[in-house]
């Protein structure tokens, strides 16, 4: 079933994002979507709660979802890059590398990447056109050097490296609120001191290997994040920032 509830929403997602399906329109119900599909209602039912983690449409089973008017959500329940999220809500993702460097690692950058040097970029993500968030990551030597000869203006550093046989498997995130700094405010074009969103991610490969450091800023308008978590599996944490 894994692949076929993935399939199925993200295609009624990419219906919601391009205006197939507009807010306050009611999908199909699960009987339909599964003729149209060739799956079991239990694969569309996994879809349909994919979509409600995400906040894309109601909760409520037993009937016709209702396609909800939301901001744009990043879920946490599956792990994709900047531009795959961007890609599926319909926007364009873009990029502008501020700087590239290889340089001794920080207190922070060593501990949880386990190295002493590492590339360090920066980088402004867009959504079609729009400066939206500040990437501030550490990859370690032998990824960093990968990633010093991509073109990071136009292309996925992850699905990138994802062809070049490095995989990321998990993910650890810490959201917390910020003040924006003077460079934070230059480069996202706003005030100083307006408040951002700020995930610190560590990403890691399939054996646990450390693959990036990051921490990325959010204008806090232009995107908001979902968690999905039951009595059956919490990943959801609360501590001090």
């Amino acid at each position: 079933m894994g692949a076929g509830y993935q399939r199925v929403a993200a295609d009624l997602r990419a219906a919601v994002s391009g205006g197939e399906c507009p807010p306050g329109s009611r999908l199909p119900s699960e009987t339909e979507l599964a003729r149209r599909y060739g799956v079991a209602r239990g694969t569309v039912r996994q879809a349909l709660a994919t979509l409600a983690a995400e906040g894309l449409v109601s909760t409520t089973k037993g009937a016709r979802r209702l396609v909800l008017q939301q901001p744009r959500l990043q879920a946490f329940n599956e792990l994709r890059s900047f531009s795959e999220w961007a890609q599926a809500m319909g926007e364009t993702p873009g990029g502008r590398v501020v700087a590239l460097v290889r340089r001794e690692a920080t207190p922070m950058e060593a501990e949880q990447l386990d190295t002493g040097r590492v590339y360090h970029l920066t980088r402004v993500r867009l959504l079609s056109g729009r400066a939206v968030m500040i990437e501030r990551t550490a990859y370690p030597d032998r990824i960093g050097a990968l990633v010093a000869g991509m073109d990071a203006d136009h292309e996925s550093i992850t699905s990138r490296l994802h062809e070049l046989g490095v995989l990321f498997a998990n993910a650890a995130h810490t959201l917390s609120a910020v003040l924006a700094t003077a460079e934070d405010a230059r480069l996202l074009g706003i005030r100083p001191r307006a408040p951002l969103l700020r995930e610190l991610r560590r990403s890691t490969d399939p054996e646990g290997a450390p693959l990036e450091w990051s921490e990325d800023r959010y204008l806090g308008e232009a995107v908001a994040f979902t968690v999905h978590n039951s009595v059956h599996q919490n990943t959801l944490i609360r501590g001090l920032a």
